[in-house]
């Protein structure tokens, strides 16, 4: 019995069908009747002329024939980003072809780089806490925009506050509203999960109702509401450089949507127990954990079937992936584990990693981990006061501390910078997921951490 169950059609309509996209299109984008003069006219037929030969031309287009042409947008692609990088200086082949193998071995899992020696603390002279009166509960959740303009984090209040990354300043919110009749202006209730696509076009956020929104990043105006899970949205992911969503929740199932389309297009069961976290990068393999059912389970989503690992002894709270052959996993025993997506048992892992609860002598809990993604460095966090920084060597199978930030609070959410020379952290008194412990000194706040690194 397969674990996917596809999306139904609705009343006998397929839910792609090129007839609804192209009722969408014919729709008008003003309610206004204007008056249109007959040279005008003339203007539309002629461009709806040109748009039905492009149509045209499209549908009898071999596959040979399209790869060539998505190829030749991907490389004109790939050279305006290299001239953005380089400020506009001319783009030679050879930085072509090393960004084309760079992008190949990301997409297969062997991309990596050794940047962990290169690290020798924190520059305390550009440590900065952000924190907003809006936002006075616990923050649960945050990421980060690929261009490391802008940070966005939810917390316990039903709030997204947008943030300056550079000028470290608030720039926007998503407020809380009590009653969501008509016009959607805010969430309606504790926001567990966030996430943004890589081009900065979609922000996705998950709450208690049960229901994922959907913002423009930009100007934090409603694009959509998509409907499905049973219980409250846990975790989110979008796959990179696309529009591919990935929800998880705690009705035990992870839904598979498509933001161009706005619609949901299948569901993946397997969990047993609500799932916390789920992490993608390039390939079509969502990487989620299930709580308390100790597992971490691999989606091979084309394929339709799954990868199962039997983490932890107790519940896991949180995974990230380093590529898409590696991930690093955290739980309520205290270990921080390295896992290969090519075998059932840890590579690597560290007991007891922040340390022992001292009123019950048990390991503290990992509530946060993250990656530098294809390095060899991951964080993770705690409620013991600091969050750690790890090198994984040996290709991975040996784990040691570089070094640790004091931090007080629980470490709800950590993510790495791009260039991973910042370590941006959201920290609350009490753990995302609930109050089973709480922390009365901590403030709920983001903490950006710039990292010293030794770059010669």
């Amino acid at each position: 019995m397969s674990f996917f169950i596809k999306s139904k059609p609705v009343n006998g309509l397929a839910r792609f069908s090129s007839d609804n996209r192209r009722k969408r299109k014919a729709e008008p984008t003003s309610s206004k009747n204007e008056e249109v003069t007959s040279s005008e006219d003339e203007g539309d037929d002629e461009s709806d002329h040109n748009l039905n030969e492009q149509s045209s031309e499209d549908e009898h287009e071999t596959a040979q024939e399209k790869k060539l042409r998505l190829a030749k947008i991907y490389l004109e692609e790939i050279e305006r980003e290299e001239q953005r990088r380089l400020q506009d200086k001319e783009v030679s082949k050879e930085i072509i072809s090393e960004r084309l193998k760079t992008d190949h071995l990301k997409q297969i899992g062997k991309y990596r780089i050794t940047i962990a020696d290169k690290y020798q603390g924190v520059d305390q002279s550009n440590y900065k806490i952000l924190k907003c009166r809006e936002q006075h509960n616990t923050i649960t959740c945050l990421c980060l925009s690929s261009d490391d303009n802008w940070i966005f984090s939810g917390s316990k209040d039903g709030i997204v506050v947008k943030w300056s990354l550079k000028e470290h300043k608030k720039l926007g919110i998503i407020p809380f509203v009590k009653v969501n009749v008509g016009e959607v202006k805010g969430h309606t209730g504790c926001i567990y999960s966030i996430a943004i696509s890589t081009d900065t076009k979609f922000l996705v956020v998950g709450d208690t109702s049960n229901l994922i929104q959907v913002w423009d990043p930009h100007t934090l105006q409603h694009i959509s509401t998509l409907k499905g899970h049973k219980k409250p949205v846990t975790a989110l992911c979008i796959k990179h450089n696309s529009h591919t969503l990935y929800s998880a929740s705690n009705d035990r199932s992870v839904r598979v949507w498509t933001l161009d389309e706005m619609a949901f297009v299948e569901t993946l069961f397997g969990h047993q127990d609500g799932i916390t976290s789920i992490d993608v990068l390039n390939s079509d393999r969502p990487l989620s954990s299930g709580g308390r059912d100790g597992t971490v389970r691999l989606w091979k989503v084309s394929e339709e079937s799954q990868l199962i690992f039997n983490a932890h002894p107790g519940n896991i709270d949180c995974v990230k992936l380093i590529s898409d052959q590696s991930f690093v996993s955290g739980g309520d025993d205290g270990q921080v584990s390295v896992w290969s997506c090519l075998k059932k048992k840890p590579i690597s892992c560290v007991k007891a990693a922040h340390g022992f609860d001292a009123s019950n002598n048990q390991p503290l809990w990992i509530s946060a981990v993250t990656s530098h993604v294809h390095s060899d460095v991951i964080a993770s966090g705690s409620h013991d006061g600091f969050i750690r920084l790890w090198k994984l060597e040996n290709k991975f199978l040996q784990i040691t501390k570089l070094f640790e930030i004091p931090v007080t609070g629980f470490i709800n959410a950590l993510a790495f910078s791009s260039d991973g020379k910042t370590l941006i952290a959201g920290v609350g008194r009490d753990h995302r997921l609930g109050r089973w412990n709480t922390v009365k000194s901590a403030v709920n706040s983001i903490h950006i951490i710039s990292l010293q690194i030794n770059d010669p």
